[in-house]
């Protein structure tokens, strides 16, 4: 049974980015474990929780970051992190978590990215339907970039940048999206649609959009 998307609420987001950190620490020393995940059924059963359990002998999530630093610790070979892969539901009080998320996975502060973030996911809602599954992926690429990805299931819109009257209070998404991003675009498949953007993580560091880390 697949993973259920996750509720609003942020400890769900960071048992996963303390998953995925685990698994890729892991990964440098040359040990795969598949049955690491998420213990979703906690979460299921107590929505709000605040430390989740990662099935690893069933440790909490401080557990699972000790092991994280002691398996990188002086270690040249450990890789960098995974992509951060969130599955949610688009809806506006998901936003926060998936933002304080992000910021965590990429360990500075990274307005635009943030910014790419909160405005894909946002275009989901408004066009596709608020509640729509998405998924989220953050990734670090060759060449200093940082790559933002929000998957949904409906193909057949397509978001085209325009340009809002000035008395709008909604519609500049994609014109602020274009202005941050080296580039971005759509990928179409059966199942949905994915809408991406990379972005210089130089620019990420000297972001002069916004300096919160909510």
């Amino acid at each position: 049974m697949p993973p259920q998307p996750s509720s609003p609420g942020s400890g769900v987001y960071d048992t996963t980015l303390c998953v995925q950190g685990l698994r890729g620490a892991l990964a440098g020393h040359g040990i795969t474990l598949p049955s690491l995940r998420v213990d979703w059924p906690s979460f299921a059963a107590a929505p709000q929780a605040s430390g989740g359990l990662v099935a690893l002998g069933s440790c909490n999530t401080a557990t699972a970051r000790k092991l994280t630093a002691a398996l990188s610790r002086g270690d040249d070979r450990v890789p960098g992190p995974p992509p951060l892969d969130l599955d949610l539901l688009a809806v506006s009080e998901a936003v926060p978590g998936v933002r304080r998320t992000v910021r965590r996975y990429l360990g500075a502060p990274c307005a635009d990215v943030q910014l790419c973030v909160t405005e894909l996911v946002a275009n989901v809602i408004r066009h596709v339907g608020e509640g729509t599954l998405v998924r989220v992926r953050v990734a670090r690429m060759d060449g200093d970039r940082i790559r933002v990805e929000v998957t949904d299931p409906d193909a057949g819109v397509i978001p085209v940048p325009r340009r809002a009257r000035d008395d709008a209070e909604a519609g500049r998404g994609l014109l602020l999206l274009d202005a941050v991003a080296l580039r971005w675009g759509v990928e179409r498949g059966s199942a949905g649609k994915t809408v991406w953007c990379e972005l210089a993580e130089a620019e990420r560091r000297l972001s002069p959009v916004s300096r919160d880390s909510g």
